[in-house]
């Protein structure tokens, strides 16, 4: 079994800035890569930003240069550090890890989800 803890969302004022933390634990062979994707409403899950195990990134264009994706290998920890957020980016932001746990081949498990509401 595979869990993934995301820290709480929250409100934020545009311009601000929020901090999302992800855990990964259990039975846990390797990860090959962890990432945030978000679902704002009434759209589809996009990414937002990956992290490999290589520390090579990938962002979403909207969030380049306002959003950097971090990890602690040593922890199974992804974080996202979001500054200048826009109302836009108001969504429920969904940690992703792709991994091997014991016996297995690489599968995706997703965290339950955070609000992050940007607002004034």
């Amino acid at each position: 079994q595979v869990q993934l803890v995301e820290s709480a969302g929250g409100l934020v004022q545009p311009g601000g800035s929020l901090r999302l933390s992800c855990a990964a634990s259990g039975s846990i062979f390797s990860i090959y890569a962890m990432g945030w994707y978000r679902q704002g409403p009434g759209k589809q899950r996009e990414l937002v930003a990956v992290i490999t195990s290589g520390d090579s990134t990938n962002y979403a264009d909207s969030v380049k240069g306002r959003f950097t994706i971090s990890r602690d290998n040593a922890k199974n920890t992804v974080y996202l550090q979001m500054n200048s957020l826009k109302p836009e980016d108001t969504a429920v932001y969904y940690c992703n890890a792709r991994l091997k746990t014991y016996g297995s081949n690489l599968y995706d498990y997703w965290g339950q989800g955070t609000q992050v509401t940007v607002s004034s």
